[in-house]
C-alpha cells in the first residue's frame, strides 16, 4: 500500500520544514506547498502555525487557507491543525486587546492564560480521554509547548468532540480536540520527541 499524501500547508509560518520533517518519519509522502489543488486531493493536509494569531490569519488568508480548510472538512478529508495552527480553527483570538476573526469551524475563544509565568514554554502532561484517537498508545508522555494563548472552554464545542485538556500554574486549558475529520493540537507534536511521534503515526495511520 503507497503511504497517505500529506500536504503542510506553506503560508509562511515559521515551523513548516519541522513538521515536514515529523510528518514524513510517521511514514506519510509529504509535500510543502499552497497549491490548493493539492491541498484539497491530499489524503491529509496539516496547519501548522507559530507566533501571533491575527499574524497567521493573514498568512492563511493570502493563500485562501479558510476556505481550504472548510471545503476539505466539508467534504469529510481530514485536517490537522498545530499550536497557533490549532488556535485558528477557532472562531476568534484576543491579542494585546484586539479581536481577530480565525477559520471558525471550532467555536471558542482563544485568550490569554492567567499566568504570570509567559510564555508556557516547555514539557507539560497532558489529559487525554480514552475514548482519543491521536492519543492511543501514546501512555503518560509529556508534549513541548511554546504559547501564552489557548482555548481555556470546551463550552462552545459539540458535546461529541474528543477534548484533550492540559495546565500551566493551575490554569487548564485546551491542548487538543478530535472530532469527525477535523484534528488539533496546542502543543508541537514535531517537538515532542517518541510521544509526538507515536501521535503523528496516529494520525497519520486514520488516513488510509
Amino acid at each position: 500500500m503507497s503511504a497517505a499524501r500529506v500536504v503542510v500547508l506553506d503560508y509562511g509560518s515559521g515551523n513548516l520544514h519541522s513538521a515536514t520533517r515529523a510528518l514524513t518519519a510517521a511514514g506519510a509522502d509529504v509535500t510543502l506547498t499552497a497549491d490548493p489543488e493539492r491541498a484539497l486531493a491530499a489524503d491529509g493536509l496539516v496547519v501548522p502555525g507559530v507566533g501571533a494569531f491575527a499574524a497567521c490569519m493573514a498568512g492563511l488568508e493570502a493563500v485562501g487557507g479558510p476556505e481550504l480548510i472548510r471545503a476539505r472538512l466539508d467534504a469529510g478529508r481530514p485536517v490537522l491543525g498545530i499550536c497557533v495552527g490549532h488556535q485558528v480553527m477557532f472562531e476568534l483570538g484576543v491579542e494585546h486587546g484586539h479581536d481577530a476573526a480565525g477559520v471558525g469551524v471550532l467555536s471558542g475563544v482563544v485568550e490569554r492564560l492567567h499566568s504570570e509565568r509567559l510564555p508556557h514554554m516547555g514539557w507539560n502532561t497532558v489529559d487525554a480521554p480514552d475514548t482519543s484517537t491521536l492519543f492511543g498508545s501514546v501512555g503518560e508522555q509529556r508534549f513541548y509547548f511554546v504559547h501564552s494563548y489557548a482555548v481555556r472552554s470546551a463550552e462552545g464545542l459539540p458535546t461529541d468532540a474528543t477534548v484533550t485538556w492540559a495546565e500551566h500554574d493551575g490554569d487548564r486549558f485546551v491542548a487538543g480536540v478530535e472530532i469527525g475529520v477535523l484534528s488539533s493540537t496546542q502543543f508541537h507534536p514535531e517537538k515532542s520527541g517518541q510521544a509526538g511521534a507515536v501521535l503523528l503515526r496516529n494520525w497519520v495511520g486514520t488516513l488510509r
